[in-house]
C-alpha cells in the first residue's frame, strides 16, 4: 500500500477519461520526446510506455513513488529520475514536450522552469489549480489577470483546456483544477535581459492599484512618465505594453 504525503502536494488522478483527454493534448506522434513532471501512480504513465518510438522520461520527488512505477513498469528502469523539477538542469539538449499534473504549491516555480526552458520546449500541458489556470489565459482589465499572465504571454499562446472536478482525484483536493496547453510563439520576441524585463514587469504589479507613473516613478525620468502608457495601471496592459516599457527602460539605462 502507498502513502501520500500532504507534504508533497499530492492528489492522484483517477479518472480514465481525464487522463485520455490529457494524453490526446499532447499530440504526441512517433519520434517525440516527452518529460513528465511527478508521474506519482501512472496515471498518465501507463498510455505513454504503450506509445511505440517516443522518447520518454519523468522526474518525480517521492522516493516511493518511483520505486512503484519501476516495479508497475519495467521498461522505465532508465527512464524514471529521482529528483525535484525545480531543481533539475535543463533535461534535453533537444525539442521536447512537458506534462504534468502539477503540485499545486509549486505551480509557480514550474512555470517559471518553462519559462527557462522555453527555447526547448514545444508543449506543455499541465494540470493546475483552476485559479490559476484562469489567471494565466485572463486578458488585461479582467480581475484574474497578473504577473503570470504578462510573462507567460510575452512568450507562449496559452489555452485554456478544461475543467477536473475534485472528484477526479484521491484523495480530492478541495480546490477545482484545470488542464492548460501552453505553446511557445514561432517569433519570440527579442528581450536582451530577460531577467531584467521579469523584475520590471513584477515591480509594475507590485503596486498594481497605483498608475504606472507612481509604481516606476524610481524606474523612468520625469519627462518619459508624461507618456499615456504611464497614466494605466499595471493590469490594463498587455503583454506589448510591457514589452514597450522595458524597450524604454533599456533606452534610459544603456
Amino acid at each position: 500500500m502507498y502513502q501520500i504525503h500532504k507534504s508533497l502536494g499530492q492528489h492522484f488522478l483517477q479518472d480514465e477519461n481525464i487522463s485520455r483527454k490529457i494524453i490526446q493534448a499532447l499530440g504526441l506522434a512517433p519520434g517525440d520526446t516527452l518529460l513528465e513532471v511527478g508521474p506519482g501512480l501512472g496515471a498518465l504513465t501507463k498510455y505513454v510506455v504503450a506509445m511505440p518510438e517516443l522518447d520518454y522520461y519523468a522526474v518525480e520527488i517521492d522516493r516511493e513513488k518511483v520505486d512503484y512505477l519501476q516495479k508497475q513498469y519495467p521498461v522505465l528502469k532508465e527512464h524514471l529520475w529521482h529528483g525535484d523539477i525545480l531543481k533539475v538542469s535543463l533535461p534535453f539538449a533537444r525539442p521536447f514536450k512537458l506534462v504534468g499534473n502539477f503540485p499545486y504549491q509549486i505551480t509557480s516555480g514550474i512555470l517559471f522552469r518553462v519559462m527557462e526552458w522555453k527555447a526547448y520546449l514545444q508543449l506543455v500541458v499541465g494540470m493546475v489549480q483552476k485559479e490559476v489556470a484562469l489567471r494565466i489565459s485572463s486578458e488585461p482589465h479582467q480581475k484574474a489577470y497578473g504577473l503570470m499572465s504578462v510573462l507567460l504571454q510575452t512568450w507562449f499562446r496559452i489555452e485554456y483546456l478544461f475543467d477536473v472536478s475534485p472528484g477526479c482525484f484521491f484523495p480530492p483536493p478541495r480546490v477545482q483544477s484545470a488542464v492548460i496547453r501552453l505553446m511557445p510563439k514561432a517569433n519570440r520576441p527579442e528581450i536582451v535581459d530577460e531577467k531584467q524585463y521579469i523584475r520590471l514587469v513584477k515591480m509594475a504589479f507590485q503596486q498594481r492599484r497605483k498608475m504606472l507613473r507612481n509604481a516606476l516613478k524610481n524606474v523612468f525620468p520625469v519627462e518619459m512618465l508624461q507618456q499615456p502608457i504611464f497614466g494605466q495601471r499595471a493590469e490594463e496592459l498587455s503583454w506589448e505594453d510591457y514589452l514597450q516599457l522595458y524597450q524604454w527602460y533599456r533606452q534610459v539605462n544603456s
